[in-house]
Order: C-alpha cells, then structure tokens, then sequence
C-alpha cells in the first residue's frame, strides 16, 4: 500500500511543505527514518532527528520552526501526535481488510452470518450464532452456540468464545483470549474434596471494547460478566465470575479481579494490581503497580498503592519511613544499650 504526501494531507487536513507527490509505504520512528517511510516529530526533544532522518514525509504542528534544511517532506499539521495515530488507526485498517468466507470454515446451519464478513480456515461458528456485518474472524477460532458478534468487531486467531457470549460493535478481540469459560466455583465438601458448582451465566462484552492477547474472561455462576462500553484489557488479564469493569475503564497486564467485584467507570489500573472478591471500586480511581485491593474503595478520583492498598498520600510517607529503618534500628540498639547500662547502674 502507497500513500502519497498529497493524499495524506488530504486526509489530515494539513498543508505539505516540499513535494506533494513523494509517497510512503511504511512507517518509522524519526531517528529511524528510511525512504520511503512516514514519520512524526511531536516530542521537541527529538528535533535534532529531523534535519537527518531519510524519512520521506514527516508530520510536524503547524508552529514548528525548522533551524535548517530539512530534505523530508513535511506535512504541518495541528497536533502532529494525534495526526500520527490518526494514520496508524488507519494503517492498520487497510492492513486487516479481509473478506469472505474460507471453504475450510465450518458454520452450523442455524446460523445467521451478515454480509461482507471475514471467516478464515478452520473457524466454527455454532448453532444459532449470530454473526453481523463486518465482523472478520480469523483462522482457527472457536464461536459457540447461541453467541452473537456485533458489527466491525475483529476476532483474532485462536480466540476461543464459549457458548451464549454477548459481544458488542466496533471490539478487538486479540489471539489466544477466552471468553465465557467456567468460573471458579467448588463448594468444600470435607477436608479433601471440592464440588464444582455449575456456571449458567454468560459473558456480555458492550462497544468499543478490546481485550488483550491470552486474556480470559469467566462466565458467570448466575447472571452475566459484564464489560462495560470502552474497557480496554491488557495481555494477560483475569477477569473472574460475575465481575463487572464499569465504561472505560483500562487495566494493565497481569492484573487480575476475584468474583463479583465491580469496578467502576474510567478508572485506571496498573500492572499486576489484584483484586479481592465480593468489594466495590468506585468511578475514576487509579491503582498503580502490583497494588493488591482487599477492600471497597468509595473515595472519587482517589489514588492507591501497595498491599494491602492505601492511599497515594500515604504510602509516599510510609516509604520515606521505610528508608529510613536501618538508620533508626541502629538508633534503637544503642538506646537500649544506654538503658541496659543505666538500669545496672
């Protein structure tokens, strides 16, 4: 695929600066830059880079003030950042444009396939499934029965999506994730032996959701697990039985939530925070890193660290402390030394 430095400004809305017929078939850093390729300059501290890289065409905001000859061209733009993304957003569209259904493709025949959709080989779609229009499914994944796809969503290789699961319009499904498994339920019978309690909920993914690569999303015992419109999902991500990730709402790798959680809307979550069961986050909380969450937190836009998690504020303070611990143990011997010393006396 070739763009031409005309035809991307076209669509940026930006106005070229040297030759308006170079075109670009890939994409590179500007340090990185090749012919050939588009790249961007957002950062200041990068602009060194510009007046050397062979980058063929570089987006620039539109008050940028070259220091000397630049032999890319250049395409001034308002925000030369989100003009970049813009572009891979659209880059990677026309990379993943696939239609048609593969001859290798096993699909029941109750099943309800739209228009214009992509079924790669190896691909079973079960009964009653309701697949609508341009959904693309790569090869070798798994659709159970009575399990509907909403419109423009794109499932990756080796996605497996257990029965009656729910997914909504414009989603990414990436390889490897599994939807609508059991949840973790075993009843203790005695001191040796659990009995699996059955799981007849289902798994309900709303719009514009993503879940990352080997990520599994559990069914409910009863009832529903619920991604809400705009949760994006990391790589390797838990989400347990009955949970439910309110609108917009991120979490980073490794993160994991116990069943019947619920947590709210655009809240951020850092890399391997866990979550206890049965508790409550509220709207727009952060959580950073390896933080482990053992209990309601009801506090707006409130920020949490550690384990058991507390306040941002406060775990700042207790970490000046703990530095500081070798230094007052020493202090702490040598008083008790002096007591000692002074009680004999």
């Amino acid at each position: 695929m070739e763009f031409s430095a005309e035809k991307i400004a076209s669509f940026l809305k930006g106005e070229i600066e040297g030759d308006k017929n170079v075109v670009v078939n890939n994409i590179s850093k500007i340090e990185e830059g090749t012919v050939g390729t588009l790249s961007f300059l957002a950062n200041m501290k990068y602009t060194e880079h510009i007046y050397q890289t062979k980058a063929s065409i570089v987006l620039v905001n539109k008050t940028f003030k070259a220091d000397k000859k630049i032999s890319a061209t250049l395409i001034r733009v308002d925000d030369a950042y989100k003009a970049f993304a813009s572009l891979l957003e659209l880059y990677s569209m026309a990379k993943t444009e696939k239609t048609g259904i593969s001859p290798k493709a096993n699909i029941e025949e109750s099943a309800k396939i739209s228009g214009n959709v992509y079924l790669g080989s190896n691909v079973y779609i079960g009964e009653n499934v309701v697949i609508e229009e341009n959904v693309k499914i790569y090869p070798n994944s798994y659709i159970g029965d009575n399990s509907k796809i909403g419109e423009n969503t794109t499932i990756f290789s080796g996605v497996n999506i257990y029965s009656e699961s729910q997914i909504g319009k414009n989603c990414t499904i990436h390889s490897g994730v599994v939807i609508g498994s059991d949840g973790f339920g075993f009843a203790p019978q005695s001191a040796s032996e659990f009995k699996k309690i059955p799981q007849i909920g289902n798994v309900i993914i709303e719009d514009n959701v993503e879940i990352g690569a080997n990520s599994c999303v559990d069914r409910a015992t009863i009832g529903s697990t619920i991604l809400r419109k705009g949760v994006k999902l990391d790589n390797f991500i838990q989400i347990a039985h009955n949970v439910e990730i309110g609108e917009n709402t991120v979490m980073a790798s490794l993160s994991g939530v116990s069943g019947s959680t619920k947590i709210g809307k655009n809240c951020m979550i850092g890399g391997q925070v866990g979550f206890a069961g049965h508790i409550n986050i509220t709207d727009d909380v952060k959580i950073g890193a390896q933080t482990g969450v053992l209990s309601n937190i009801t506090e707006k836009g409130s920020k949490w660290l550690g384990t058991p998690a507390i306040n941002m504020v406060d775990f700042l303070k207790v970490s000046v402390v703990l530095k500081k611990l070798p230094e007052m143990k020493k202090q702490i011997e040598k008083l008790e030394k002096i007591i000692s010393t002074f009680n004999k006396k």
